[in-house]
């Protein structure tokens, strides 16, 4: 367990800025509907969603992309738990994240769940329709010791260009290896040296509109 916690400041008083990266954890614009768009429709679910479904993700964060995914899951239909699985290196208390989380009342049945559990114990467990796990600590040593695939990834890190350990050559060949053939990966980055990192991985690659101001993004399949 990381004693590394997240260093924040407010933007608006409502958008958490991680002063350690300066960088927003999610869009100013439009947060909710940035995770559908890059997460969700990235990694075309909710329609691929089947029972035993695991989401693996790099960079926790406010639990954004983790409540999203489990209303997205609810509202399929699907009454098995989703299995979901993130890697935070520098995690937010639980005040912190139900500050964040205000911004987004659509999903404050999910928020209240998911931050109550966070307080009291921040590796998380099965939250009623969601098998939950953070795995706190560096990604680049934590990630080699898992024994799993995942049918999708969520790639949310900071910046690559404020944050580069979390999309260095060895962490993306790493995710390449915890992702089941067929299986895919989506981020809101379009940068190159990302892209050529996910593609040596054994993904084929295609660059996309992204959400917003961002003018593309990436999606993944991993070639089988």
């Amino acid at each position: 367990m990381s004693d590394q916690k997240a260093n924040l400041e407010w933007r608006d008083g409502a958008v958490p800025v991680s002063t350690r990266f300066d960088d927003p954890y999610f869009s100013l614009e439009n947060g909710l509907a940035e995770t559908r768009h890059v997460f969700l429709a990235g990694n075309n679910l909710p329609a691929r969603f089947s029972p035993g479904f695991h989401i693996a993700e790099l960079g926790f964060g406010t639990g954004l992309n983790l409540l999203t995914t489990w209303a997205a899951w609810d509202a399929s239909g699907q009454t098995t738990p989703l299995r979901f699985t993130s890697f935070e290196g520098f995690p937010m208390s639980a005040d912190e994240m139900a500050r964040a989380l205000e911004a987004f009342p659509s999903l404050a049945e999910y928020a209240h769940r998911l931050v109550a559990a966070w307080a009291e114990d921040n590796t998380l467990a099965t939250l009623d329709g969601i098998e939950a796990r953070v795995v706190i600590g560096d990604a680049r040593e934590t990630l080699a010791t898992q024994d799993w695939q995942a049918d999708a990834w969520f790639l949310d890190g900071f910046s690559p260009a404020k944050n580069p350990e979390l999309w260095d050559a060895d962490l993306i060949q790493r995710v390449g290896l915890h992702t089941k053939p067929g299986g895919t990966a989506a981020t809101y980055t379009a940068a190159g040296f990302v892209r050529r990192n996910i593609e040596a991985a054994g993904f084929d690659v295609t660059r996309v509109p992204g959400y917003g101001r961002k003018r593309h993004m990436t999606t993944a399949r991993k070639r089988k």
